[in-house]
């Protein structure tokens, strides 16, 4: 039987667990983190082709998902519903998408604890070695350690993270923690306000333990505006965190300039969410494009591979079709030759995503000057829709 190591234990890493898994390969994960990643994340919205590789994967997908929404909202800054467009989908978190996926792929299988220290490779196979000096052999080795990838650095340490210019203030909020007025305005769709060169996004999520109860719910928002990077991933100690910081290391100066600038420039129902949130995140918005995905024996999977800004909505996706065009390939050909292939198909599909998240997102770089955005149009577009707009009868139907 042939093995398949896979370093990264997160979405992407499942993704190709359980496609090889399916495809006979036997196959181990190894993640760095001691403990299960349950519970961490944020929000995703749930489309056709997220429904498609959450199947391909072997995971149970039905109405329990997420949470359904009925059409998407633009309220002005006084709070008014300045456009609504009926748009039906549901959405979830990375934590309900992260449980789904352990429920199939067996947790003997994964090495907590595990960290990597380097790759060698022959005409035979690849070994990991790891930092307790212990190592691993294997056919194949795929990388699926996120935007930040070790694996990736080994082979190709001039590919950087490029700064697109802006950042996204994120959070999770409890249900509970909103005023009736406002949960009744965000809970049950998704929502946009859109001031001068920024715009925030939110809707509902599961709570903890993937909780779908009225009143144990969450609200993900995203706030996308111009920044400087360096200012933002500075802490009190003067320490500049390189590509992010954690949410307990912003400056409180940083935040509550967050937080005055919300209650001045969004409307209320956002300025609320945001008011509410125990521990917002900032996340510099970056661009990683690798020249290839493949060396030796090693293929790159997910955001170990690429990074398309979050407006097209396609993270999760884009690693769930990795794995299964990589398990494909491995299907009908020797592994240099189904590498090979991976590459030759993933890598153009990313670079249209790469270069269409771009485009979405030119206008918080500050390229296109003021422009005055069509509500609609922007949407219709954010979120990963503009492409595939399902009704409501074939999204149920898929997931029953």
């Amino acid at each position: 039987m042939k093995q398949a190591l896979i370093v990264g234990g997160s979405l992407g890493g499942l993704f190709a667990g359980c496609m090889l898994l399916r495809a006979g390969w036997d196959v181990q994960v190894i993640e760095r983190t001691p403990g299960r990643l349950d519970g961490r994340g944020a929000g995703l919205g749930v489309l056709p082709a997220m429904i498609e590789v959450l199947k391909a994967a072997g995971a149970r997908v039905d109405r329990t998902v997420g949470v359904p929404v009925t059409g998407r909202v633009t309220f002005a800054r006084d709070g008014s519903e300045r456009a609504w467009l009926p748009m039906p989908q549901y959405t979830t978190s990375w934590s309900r998408l992260h449980s789904l996926l352990s429920a199939v792929f067996p947790e003997d299988r994964i090495r907590r604890g595990a960290t990597l220290a380097g790759i060698e490779q022959d005409a035979d196979g690849v070994t990991a070695r790891l930092a307790d000096g212990s190592s691993l052999r294997a056919d194949l080795l795929v990388a699926a350690d996120g935007l930040r990838s070790t694996v990736r650095r080994l082979p190709l340490p001039e590919v950087r993270l490029l700064y697109a210019g802006y950042v996204g203030w994120r959070g999770l909020a409890e249900e509970a923690a909103f005023s009736a007025p406002t949960r009744a305005a965000l809970f049950g769709r998704f929502a946009f306000c859109l001031p001068e060169g920024e715009h925030i996004l939110g809707y509902p999520v599961p709570g903890e333990a993937d909780e779908l109860t009225p009143g144990r719910r969450r609200y993900n928002f995203v706030w996308y505006r111009p920044a400087d990077e360096r200012a933002l991933l500075t802490d009190a100690a003067g320490r500049v965190h390189e590509e992010g910081i954690a949410p307990q290391a912003i400056r409180p100066e940083v935040i509550a300039a967050m937080h005055a600038d919300a209650e001045a420039r969004l409307c209320p129902q956002f300025a609320e969410a945001i008011r509410v949130t125990a521990l917002p995140l900032v996340q510099p918005i970056y661009d990683l494009l690798s020249p290839r995905l493949v060396y030796g024996r090693v293929a790159l999977l997910g955001d170990a591979a690429f990074v398309a800004r979050p407006h097209v909505a396609m993270g999760a996706i884009k690693a769930g079709q990795d794995a299964i065009a990589l398990a494909e390939a491995l299907a009908s050909e020797p592994v240099e030759a189904a590498l090979a292939r991976y590459d030759a198909v993933r890598r153009p599909a990313a670079e249209a995503m790469i270069a269409e998240s771009r485009r979405l997102g030119a206008y918080l770089e500050g390229r296109l000057g003021k422009i005055e955005r069509d509500p609609v149009t922007l949407m219709r577009e954010n979120g990963g829709v503009a492409a595939s707009s399902p009704d409501w009868e074939s999204l149920t139907a898929a997931i029953a």
